[in-house]
């Protein structure tokens, strides 16, 4: 298999390449295959990778040291807006964001903490006073904040916080107070120790009216590092992961800043002391300002998906390396690789990080039209909402599973850490409950796709909300996208006789996910209709439904997944890359299929003797692949010189 160099980096050694290796490398990078390629060659690597050894206090000085570091060579806050005047540029954040989750986690999310969630929060819900006057020390790393919206009583619920700000027209002032100890904004990264303000959100009242959820810039340390008369800064200490990241609380007694410190780009207090919104509508105010910090959840889906290819690409080539117990024609030992339970507990798991990689290529597609001044609607964006909620949710999960898979799959090894598994493990844990927890962000999916804004979704027993999901069943609201149409057109093929289809047929696999979306989303629909005329507890009879919540969302961003993979592939011209990707693409769909097949057996959609011949499909897609195993992981982007895992040293 001959070889190919991409561009060299300054800091790391020229990194060589299979051709295939390059070419599935650039398929996955897809469209933005030109920015993650040089985004990788100008990275500062020298420091890629923090001690294990070190503890908390010294973890938390290596990573602000580290992330100045990537700054001052320009790559810390690269595409965040640093004053009044700058464009957004959502592809450079996202591409920066996976190119700093190659190396320590600690890093990457204390530069989301600074740059995508406080500098977030100052750019989108600001204006430009607040643009002019903030942007600049952030991007600069001057001004370190955190973003205070989690309260210890009041997690996913945002609209029910209990921080509270109330406007003092006698000094032109907004109070913010911490009411009770539920109260309490907890798990602030960068309140514990390095942040000096912070994004506070709290419930703004106006001459006794209360306008909902807002945001105001607190400060909350001086300059010496001490509390700010009225703030208490709390330290969480340590935690399950992310060492270097210094999580904290904020409480806030009757603490006061001047009205300008108000967030005011979607509601504010003018100078005759009124609240005035361009918004009337208070339920679209508050979800319109949550839509506009949609960027974290994009951001950590693609953490997420680059934490899990790390993982996996250092168990591979482990599984490449090391051989275990001599056979017949093999004195030496069998390589772990040319096991076949090895394949199937390795193999799938690197399909399954190729279909949510060109999934996430398709998110960060929508991000970047919609928050870089293209043409879109409010459906648009809502779609971007729920597209990110529920990859975000799929992904995080996918991590956590495929890092401990790959942990076991190295054996002992895998838990020394010198070799960097377990420190993965313990970073990415979080990424469940980061930006939403996952079970939630499902239910959001869920109720999405029941037609529209969760006020909706609280009236339950409108006629409209009935008349909407009536549409729902009938199938009159899919977003017909062009991979969607592609889908059914494959889905068409099959329809006459899916038990006759061979079980790599694309149709087939369309078909599968197709019915699995439809059918579930159709009877959940009828479930929450009769739920709705209940005589009794109407909230416990919805309640019932979550699992079968859970299992629509999770049908419906398969199907999402599925699509992105066939249009990746009806974009791939040439032949070999093509035909991997082909069979990536089956171990994908069939693995998912499998996972389900109880569900699809219980449905009549496949018989007993099927779901048999899947999983021995399956074992056939694994050996095939098998010869490709190298490029697969040279093409999930991970450079080898930056797994710096100890037993993959020559």
């Amino acid at each position: 298999m001959t070889s190919t160099d991409t561009r060299p980096a300054s800091s790391m050694p020229t990194e060589r390449l299979t051709s295939l290796g390059s070419r599935l490398r650039a398929q996955l990078d897809g469209p933005y295959a030109h920015e993650r390629a040089a985004a990788r060659a100008q990275f500062p690597a020298s420091h890629l990778l923090r001690n294990p050894e070190m503890g908390v206090a010294e973890s938390r000085e290596w990573v602000l040291a580290r992330l100045r570091e990537l700054q001052d060579a320009g790559f810390g806050s690269a595409g965040v807006p640093d004053g009044a005047d700058a464009v957004s540029d959502p592809l450079t954040a996202v591409v920066t964001f996976e190119t700093l989750a190659h190396g320590d986690l600690s890093v990457t999310i204390k530069s989301g903490v600074q740059f995508g969630l406080f500098g977030g929060a100052v750019m989108n819900l600001g204006t430009p006073w607040h643009h002019e006057t903030f942007l600049p020390d952030i991007t600069a790393l001057r001004l370190l904040g955190a973003f205070a919206m989690t309260e210890l009583g009041h997690g996913s619920d945002v609209a029910n916080l209990e921080t509270t700000f109330e406007y003092l027209p006698e000094t032109d002032e907004i109070e913010v107070h911490s009411p009770t100890p539920g109260a309490t904004k907890a798990y602030l990264g960068n309140a514990a120790a390095h942040g000096t303000m912070a994004a506070v959100f709290g419930q703004l009242s106006v001459d006794g009216i209360g306008r909902g959820v807002h945001a105001v810039l607190v400060p909350i340390r001086d300059g010496a590092g001490r509390d700010m008369p009225g703030v208490t800064t709390g330290d969480h200490g340590h935690k399950g992961g992310l060492l270097g990241v210094d999580n904290g609380t904020l409480r806030f007694d009757h603490v006061r800043v001047p009205r300008r410190m108000l967030l005011n780009r979607y509601g504010g207090i003018t100078d005759a002391g009124e609240y005035a919104s361009p918004l009337d509508n208070p339920n679209r105010r508050f979800f319109t300002m949550l839509g506009t910090l949609v960027r974290g959840r994009v951001c950590i889906a693609a953490g997420s998906g680059i934490a899990a290819r790390r993982a996996l690409s250092i168990a591979v080539r482990h599984a490449l390396r090391r051989r275990q117990f001599p056979a017949p024609g093999r004195p030496e030992g069998v390589l772990l690789l040319d096991y076949q339970t090895h394949q199937r507990r390795l193999l799938p798991l690197v399909a399954r990080a190729y279909a949510l990689g060109f999934a996430q290529n398709e998110l960060t597609g929508r991000l970047v039209r919609i928050q870089g001044g293209g043409e879109h609607s409010e459906s648009d964006q809502r779609e971007l909402e729920l597209r990110a909620a529920g990859l975000k949710a799929v992904t995080s999960a996918f991590a956590n599973r495929a890092v401990q898979e790959a942990r076991e799959a190295c054996g002992g090894a895998g838990y020394m850490s010198e070799n960097r598994i377990v420190g993965i493990r313990e970073d990415v844990d979080v990424f469940a409950t980061f930006e939403g927890d996952n079970t939630v962000l499902m239910q959001l999916v869920a109720k999405g796709m029941l037609g529209g804004y969760a006020e909706e979704w609280k009236a339950l027993d409108r006629a409209g909300v009935v008349q909407a999901m009536s549409r729902l069943v009938g199938g009159t609201v899919a977003e017909r996208t062009s991979a969607r149409l592609m889908a059914e057109r494959l889905a068409d093929t099959a329809r006459g006789g899916p038990e006759q289809t061979a079980l790599v047929d694309r149709g087939w696999h369309a078909l599968m996910f197709e019915e699995r979306e439809r059918h579930s989303l159709g009877s959940l629909a009828r479930r929450i209709r009769a739920a709705t005329h209940a005589r009794d507890d109407r909230f416990e009879a919805v309640n019932r439904l979550g699992g079968h919540l859970q299992f629509v969302a999770h049908a419906h961003v398969e199907r999402l997944v599925l699509e992105a993979f066939v249009e990746a592939i009806d974009g791939c011209a040439d032949r070999e890359t093509r035909d991997v990707m082909e069979r990536v693409c089956s171990l994908y769909a069939l693995s998912s299929i499998h996972e389900d097949r109880a569900w699809f057996m219980e449905h009549q959609r496949i018989s007993t003797g099927r779901a048999k011949a899947i999983g021995d499909q399956i074992d056939a897609l694994c050996r095939e692949l098998r010869p490709h195993a190298l490029p697969l992981v040279e093409g999930l982007g991970a450079p080898a010189a930056w797994l710096g895992a100890a037993f993959l040293e020559d």
